[in-house]
């Protein structure tokens, strides 16, 4: 019996027309990351270590501009601006760049994220990479979208055949390290890179696993749709299905029956 994490929900009420939005918003997003990709764009390191760009706060304030014109009610989590109205039925999450270092070091592997949560699940998700002009959609009972063509995950079951990405080995505490060391043993192949785009890529089944830690709700709320949508399972590495609450911990499988499998590695530094 699935859980609550791989139930299939059917398409809410306006969930097409907020996706639609999600896609304007891309739209808007696009030209502005690419009028700076690539040139001499200034760097500042917030408090956490994380770099910023002109690029992002641009970005943002343009996605928070055109949200608050369009849908005044609706509140807006993202990443460089303070939150507003996030105990509203709808909020918007963005993250203007998800991946700042790649972009700040010239490599088109990053993204802009944009989730329509209603009621507190994400119902739209896009996952749009300005550099390389391709695009995942998700829709919460409507399944995804890449580039406007249907797309679906792997069929990869067992460990021993899957594709396992994560971003960074520095993202893992000590514990959570060995824990993903000890499922990257049992995998087929591991590689590190990708931010947002290895879970399009899943979506799109080039890749089985991502498993990831010390994420943010913007880092991870637009995913779950594109992921669920293409037939993949997305939750905690407990199991528990992402929320605006939830913690870092993250992992992205093609299917259940490897999520589980997952799980089972993970289990010993889950929070």
């Amino acid at each position: 019996m699935p859980n609550s994490a791989t139930a299939k929900r059917p398409a809410s009420d306006g969930a097409a027309a907020l996706a639609a939005f999600a896609g304007e918003l891309a739209d808007l997003a696009r030209p502005i990351v690419r009028s700076y990709f690539r040139t001499p764009v200034g760097v500042e390191w917030k408090a956490d270590a994380s770099p910023v760009t002109a690029a992002d706060r641009a970005v943002e304030r343009a996605l928070r501009e055109a949200i608050a014109a369009r849908f005044p009610d609706h509140g807006v989590l993202g990443e460089e601006e303070a939150a507003v109205g996030i105990d509203r039925p709808v909020v918007w999450v963005v993250d203007p760049i998800d991946g700042t270092k790649s972009f700040m070091t010239g490599l088109p592997l990053f993204g802009t994220l944009i989730a329509a949560v209603v009621d507190g699940r994400p119902e739209v998700g896009v996952i749009d990479a300005p550099a390389l002009g391709d695009r995942w959609v998700g829709i919460a009972g409507a399944g995804a979208r890449f580039n406007g063509v249907p797309c679906r995950t792997s069929a990869a079951a067992r460990l021993g055949e899957a594709r396992l990405y994560a971003t960074s080995p520095d993202m893992f505490t000590a514990e959570e390290s060995a824990a993903f060391a000890a499922l990257a043993d049992k995998v087929a192949l591991r590689r590190f890179g990708g931010d947002c785009y290895a879970y399009g890529l899943l979506a799109s089944g080039h890749v089985d696993l991502v498993v990831e830690a010390d994420l943010k709700p913007y880092d991870f709320m637009a995913l779950v749709p594109v992921v669920e949508g293409a037939g993949g399972v997305i939750t905690d590495w407990r199991g528990a299905p992402l929320t605006i609450g939830s913690g870092g911990q993250v992992v992205a499988a093609a299917n259940a029956a490897l999520h589980a499998a997952a799980l089972q590695e993970l289990a010993p530094a889950a929070g």
